[in-house]
C-alpha cells in the first residue's frame, strides 16, 4: 500500500451569527449556545512527510499568507494548535511519521474567526490522510472537541449550532447564500481575555438559549431578518477592551449594512450586506459602499469580503 507524501487540505473561517453565553463553568468554561456559519475566508494547511530529516521533532511549521501583520501573531512552535492536533493523532494512532506542515493564511489571527481552530481541523485531516490513520468523522470530530471549542466546526462547516462549550454540533437549515464585508482590525484579542470582561460586566449571566428569530430567518433565506437576528454576548466585552470597535461598527452600519456584529471574541466586525432573493446589483452595490467606508475610516487594517455558507475542511 502507498501514500500520499503530500496532503493540502481547505478550511474556512467562521462567523457567529448568534453567540449567546451562560455562567462561568467551575472547568473555566462558559456553556454556550454559538451558531457558527462557515464563510470563503479559506486557510490552506499542507502536510508533507518528513521523515527523511535528520532532526525529528514530529512537526515543524512554516507560515505565509495575506493577512497583513497578522502573521507575526502565528506561533511557529508546539504551542501552535495545528501542531498540536497532529500530535494528538499521534498518540492516538500511534501512526505517525515526521512532517512539516505549512499553514497559507487568509482567516485573522486572534480576530474572532476560529483561524487558529480551523487550521487544527485542517491539520487533523491532513496528517490522517498522510499517515494513512483512517479515522472515521466521529473519531476526527472526537479529538478535535478535545482539541477546542471550535475546532470540531472547522471539520464539518456549513452552517451549524453549537452547545456545550460549542463543541457539540448540530447543522441548522440554510439554503441562502449571504454576502458579508469583514473588518479585520490591526490588534488582536484574546479570548480568554475577553470572557474574563464578560464575567466581569455580566456576572449573573442567564443559561443561554438559542434564537427562534434566528432559526426562523436562516429558513427563509430572509437577509432582512437575520440582519436583525444577529447577535453576540460578547459583544460588550469585546468593545470594551477595544471601544474603537463601536466605531467601526458604527460606519458599517451608516453605510447601508444589513447587519453587523464583532465575530466571536473580536476583533474583526463582521457586516451582512446581502444575499436571498435580493438583486446581484442591489447586493454588489451595498458591499461596495460598505468597503469603502470602513477603508476611509482609518481604523481597519484590511477589509476583506466573503459569502456563506461554505463546506468544512476539504482535501484538495
Amino acid at each position: 500500500m502507498t501514500f500520499d507524501t503530500t496532503v493540502t487540505v481547505r478550511v474556512p473561517a467562521k462567523v457567529n451569527l448568534q453567540l449567546a453565553v451562560g455562567p462561568g463553568r467551575e472547568d473555566g468554561f462558559h456553556d454556550l449556545v454559538n451558531v457558527f456559519h462557515a464563510v470563503s475566508l479559506f486557510d490552506e494547511v499542507t502536510a508533507k512527510d518528513a521523515s527523511a530529516r535528520r532532526s525529528r521533532p514530529l512537526t515543524e511549521l512554516t507560515a505565509d499568507g495575506d493577512v497583513g501583520s497578522h502573521l507575526a501573531r502565528v506561533p511557529l512552535d508546539s504551542s501552535n494548535l495545528a501542531a498540536r492536533a497532529a500530535g494528538l493523532l499521534a498518540e492516538t494512532t500511534g501512526k505517525a511519521t515526521p512532517v512539516d506542515l505549512s499553514l497559507l493564511k487568509q482567516i485573522p489571527v486572534a480576530g474572532g474567526m476560529a483561524g487558529g481552530s480551523a487550521d487544527a481541523a485542517a491539520a487533523l485531516v491532513a496528517c490522517d490522510r498522510l499517515w494513512g490513520s483512517g479515522l472515521a468523522r466521529e473519531e476526527l470530530l472526537g479529538l478535535a472537541a478535545r482539541l477546542g471549542s471550535d475546532v470540531a466546526f472547522g471539520l464539518v462547516g456549513g452552517t451549524a449550532v453549537g452547545t456545550g462549550r460549542g463543541e457539540i454540533l448540530t447543522p441548522m437549515h440554510s439554503p441562502g447564500r449571504f454576502h458579508w464585508v469583514f473588518a479585520l482590525s490591526p490588534h488582536g484579542l484574546s479570548t480568554p481575555a475577553v470572557f474574563g470582561e464578560y464575567d466581569r460586566l455580566f456576572p449573573r449571566a442567564p443559561e443561554p438559549r438559542e434564537s427562534p428569530a434566528l432559526r426562523e430567518a436562516l429558513a427563509a433565506a430572509d437577509t432582512a431578518a437575520l440582519g436583525r437576528a444577529l447577535d453576540n454576548d460578547l459583544q460588550p466585552a469585546a468593545l470594551s477592551l477595544l471601544p474603537e470597535l463601536e466605531r467601526t461598527l458604527e460606519t458599517g452600519r451608516a453605510a447601508g449594512a444589513v447587519g453587523a456584529l464583532v465575530s466571536g471574541s473580536g476583533p474583526t466586525c463582521a457586516f451582512l450586506v446581502g444575499g436571498g432573493d435580493e438583486p446581484a446589483r442591489t447586493v454588489a452595490d451595498r458591499s461596495a459602499a460598505v468597503v469603502a467606508a470602513l477603508e476611509a475610516g482609518g481604523l481597519c487594517e484590511r477589509v476583506v469580503t466573503a459569502e456563506g455558507d461554505v463546506p468544512g475542511a476539504t482535501v484538495l
